[in-house]
């Protein structure tokens, strides 16, 4: 499989170890220094893209993999407002496309188990829900997409749950900020080099319930990212790391 990386930052680099491990090829690279150049006709021998690029730029690659009709993975987040547009152009012209907040397969599985408990623990209203998130100090977008993704599962279960809450907090001994009734507190804390944690938890007067998933280092996200390009080549359409996974029928059995 030829693959082009569309943003050649630490997730790219990660990408690359797994999948020439795997006897694929890297033949196209796109970072700071060259993006410029970057064009549909640079695809021509590409089998698959994968973008870990920049919010700014993610809709501009979609667009050029479209035009190219290369099937692409897409792990950026922060440009999700253009996300319809996107994906009735992807529908309407038979355009090959997967994307996550997180392609972690770890990830997916809490995901999964994150809806799965939600909908248990709205019937107790006793409980209150929030998460906590824990990056290093490099990472400059809070609440990250997974975050995100997680308050959005939350707040379909939760439907008092109207508004998201954010707190970008670089002492953890400051205390937890108290909320209204209808915000989900999210605090993202940063701290040295941890690649990512997430915690969902539950709190009520007589006791907390909490899941956790921890990063240990990048190549979750990166081996789930191939493993999607290598799932989307001869497809058609738009799908999300969950559809990969099959998590549905994996409950079934």
């Amino acid at each position: 499989m030829k693959i082009a990386l569309l943003g050649y930052g630490k997730m790219g680099m990660a990408i690359e170890k797994i999948a020439v491990a795997k006897g694929h090829e890297i033949v196209y690279k796109v970072n700071h220094g060259n993006s410029y150049d970057f064009m549909p006709v640079s695809l021509l021998n590409v089998d698959v893209a994968i973008d870990f690029s920049m919010p700014t730029a993610a809709v501009e690659n979609i667009l050029k993999c479209f035009e190219s009709r290369v099937p692409i993975v897409v792990g950026t987040t922060g440009w999700y407002d253009q996300f319809d547009e996107i994906k009735s152009k992807c529908i309407h012209e038979g355009q090959s496309m997967v994307y996550s907040t997180n392609f972690s397969i770890g990830v997916n599985l809490f995901y999964k188990i994150n809806k799965i408990l939600a909908s248990m623990m709205h019937h107790f209203d006793s409980y209150d829900v929030m998460i906590e998130e824990v990056h290093h100090t490099a990472k400059k977008d809070h609440p990250s997409g997974t975050a995100l993704s997680l308050a959005k599962q939350l707040m379909d279960e939760f439907p008092d749950k109207t508004h998201i809450k954010s707190r970008l907090i670089f002492d953890k001994n400051q205390p937890t900020q108290s909320t209204k009734p209808h915000e989900l507190l999210i605090e993202s804390y940063r701290e040295g080099d941890v690649t990512g944690i997430h915690k969902v938890k539950y709190e009520s007067v007589i006791d907390s319930l909490e899941i956790t998933h921890d990063a240990k280092s990048r190549y979750g996200f990166a081996k789930g990212a191939l493993m999607a390009a290598e799932w989307i080549i001869g497809k058609k359409g738009i799908y999300t790391m969950e559809e990969i996974l099959n998590l549905d029928e994996i409950i079934k059995q």
